[in-house]
């Protein structure tokens, strides 16, 4: 007697088939009626199951990015922090390059507001290396600030490179990642001998205000301030390490 243990659930195929139709055709090809004829299902199973097509992307989109923050996590669980922000750049742009239509539905679809629960565990991942950079003193700027570049960047280099794919014109930009990756990271992060030897007292002074307001930030429940002393302090540590003197001096 035959059984139905194998057939998928139809929220389970119309998943699938949303999944297969975004990485074949992109966003456009997503619609009801194509889903429904691909996971063999009527068009209300798609909305009692999600609510609106938008609610099927979104889990989608989350579906999808499941095992790029798995990388993510992963990559910061050991090493050097600096070489931790390399790795997850280059994990940044793989992704996207590998799956062009899943980031551009993440990153690039116009939907103000939405989708940060989506990406915002990837963005944390990110505000943690940069923290660790700036408690070694490595930092040259304030973590939300440096996290901001990073993120902009990145996403920036992924989106030029996913349409040069598309458009047949990828040849000569093969080194465009590493050398965007490099040139962000060196504006942003000193190399070991320059913090060793920093050319003046106040680029000093700098550093450690940022190196310190990253460790008033991180341990907000085992310090010794009031709230308002608390935010006087990330005021004072904020003013330091963005105007370490005129020429760094």
């Amino acid at each position: 007697m035959a059984t139905t243990e194998t057939t998928p659930h139809p929220r389970e195929r119309i998943l699938r088939a949303a999944a297969d139709l975004l990485a074949e055709g992109g966003r456009e090809a997503v619609s009801t009626r194509s889903v429904s004829a691909a996971a063999g299902v009527q068009a209300q199973t798609i909305y009692r199951q999600f609510g609106d097509m938008r609610g099927l992307l979104d889990e989608v989109a989350q579906r999808g990015f499941a095992a790029y923050l798995a990388d993510k996590h992963a990559n910061l669980s050991s090493g050097d922090p600096v070489e931790q922000l390399r790795r997850g750049w280059d994990l940044h742009v793989a992704f996207g390059v590998a799956n062009p239509a899943l980031y551009r539905l993440l990153y690039t679809d116009p939907r103000p507001g939405e989708g940060a629960t989506v990406m915002g565990e990837a963005y944390d991942i990110l505000v943690r290396l940069v923290t660790q950079v700036a408690e070694t003193g490595r930092l040259r700027k304030d973590v939300q600030a440096a996290a901001a570049m990073i993120h902009a960047a990145g996403i920036g280099v992924t989106t030029a490179l996913i349409g040069a794919r598309a458009a047949g014109l990828f040849a000569g930009l093969e080194d465009l990642s590493e050398n965007t990756r490099d040139a962000v990271l060196a504006a942003l992060i000193t190399d070991e001998q320059e913090t060793a030897a920093a050319p003046s007292r106040a680029e000093r002074g700098a550093r450690h205000a940022v190196a310190l307001k990253a460790l008033l930030d991180e341990e907000k429940g085992e310090q010794p301030f009031t709230p308002g002393e608390h935010l006087l302090l990330g005021e004072w540590l904020t003013r330091l390490a963005g105007k370490p003197g005129p020429g760094g001096r």
